[in-house]
């Protein structure tokens, strides 16, 4: 058995977004209800975080934006974008809480071989570009981690799998002139935030470490997993990444309110599987999941069961 890390603080739950929005503080605490339940729980290493310091949030966002957010967040705006990014007075420290989320899960799983992370946290982070906060998100979760197992541990290239139903708009940008990150993602295309051709692959020594997979409505699991066959393990295989992340939306579920993708939660384990396989290959067996979109109550903690026992077995 892996030794798999849950990385969880409750004060995710002060984030508030307001009645009706989405990304609510239910989505964790349905999720922390349903694993109690389950004997995979106590199978867990659980662990609780600290804020991320602003050293590694400065690894991909400027100073500037970091200021604005805090700023706008304790001066009581309410909204940071054209309208979906809804936040409180608390949102600044719970967003550099959730950062400090794959800090520790980074730091779990490089502290020994055969271990992985499930990063619970919230607000989510792919969408945030480098100086723009969209989609739910704030700061670049998955990002600033991969840019601190880099610099902490000295790693040379860190390959990140994206299968949020939603394009990583976020992680590409920061990404995108970067030969030392493999940024790969399937989700419904066309459709929001807009972006996530096949056509964009990168750009300068970038170019071809950004792979996208995009998927039509109405897909489903072995549609997935021939993108994975066809495409996504062939440039794993290339790339041979020292760390494998991953941006773990569960809204491409048949379920979810939010999209047209008809994933079960089995989808999710079987997709697990296949990117352990190349972390057991290339990265001593080290994973680091962290938690993006999934808005069926429901669905969202099945999910994420399936996704961490395939993890952890």
């Amino acid at each position: 058995m892996r030794t798999t890390g849950f990385i969880y603080h409750p004060d995710y739950l002060k984030h508030d977004t307001g009645i009706g929005h989405p990304e609510s503080p239910q989505r964790l605490e349905r999720l922390v209800q349903h694993l109690l339940s389950t004997p995979l729980w106590g199978q867990l290493t659980h662990l609780r975080p600290d804020p991320a310091p602003l050293e590694w949030v400065h690894s991909v966002h400027p100073e500037r934006y970091s200021a604005m957010i805090k700023v706008r967040c304790l001066g009581g705006e309410q909204v940071l974008d054209s309208g979906d990014t809804r936040v409180c007075r608390d949102s600044y420290d719970v967003a550099l809480l959730a950062a400090g989320g794959i800090l520790q899960g980074v730091d779990h799983v490089m502290a020994a071989k055969e271990r992985g992370a499930f990063c619970a946290v919230r607000p989510p982070g792919h969408h945030a570009e480098s100086s723009t906060a969209m989609g739910f998100c704030l700061f670049n979760n998955v990002g600033i981690g991969a840019r601190y197992a880099q610099r902490k541990y000295g790693l040379e290239r860190v390959a990140i799998i994206d299968w949020d139903v939603h394009h990583g708009n976020g992680t590409q940008e920061i990404f995108y002139d970067d030969n030392t990150v493999l940024y790969v993602s399937l989700h419904q295309y066309p459709f929001y935030p807009g972006t996530g051709a096949a056509s964009e692959r990168g750009t300068g020594k970038g170019e071809g470490f950004t792979l996208n997979c995009p998927m039509g409505a109405g897909s489903v699991e072995k549609d997935y997993v021939n993108a994975f066959q066809a495409k996504i393990l062939p440039a794993l295989h290339a790339f041979q990444p020292e760390l494998v992340m991953i941006s773990a939306g569960f809204d491409a579920h048949k379920d979810d309110p939010l999209a047209n993708i008809n994933l079960t939660e089995e989808s999710f384990a079987v997709m697990t599987g296949m990117v352990s396989e190349i972390s057991a290959k290339y990265a001593s067996g080290r994973i680091v999941s962290v938690l993006e979109g999934g808005y069926n109550l429901q669905a969202l903690p099945r999910s994420v069961e399936a996704h961490v026992k395939a993890m952890s077995g």
